[in-house]
């Protein structure tokens, strides 16, 4: 069996609430590199230029407990 096949046969055994995360990894090995660090330069950019009232500061906790982690 191909690493693919398996891959594949694994998909039906992980629970739906663990399938986000297998689809962010897949994504970001799938994701071309320079691509990513051109996205990752405009958000940079995005929030230097923006107002200081748009910059909250959020705490990791709180990000974690809205996003249902923690």
């Amino acid at each position: 069996m191909s690493n693919r096949e398996r891959i594949i046969q694994l998909l039906d055994v992980i629970p739906d609430y663990k399938i986000g995360y297998v689809l962010a990894y897949v994504q970001g090995v799938a994701a071309d590199e320079e691509a990513d660090d051109r996205f990752c330069q405009r958000m940079v950019e995005n929030y230097k230029n923006a107002p200081e009232e748009d910059k909250e500061e959020i705490p990791f906790e709180d990000c974690l407990k809205e996003w249902g982690l923690g």
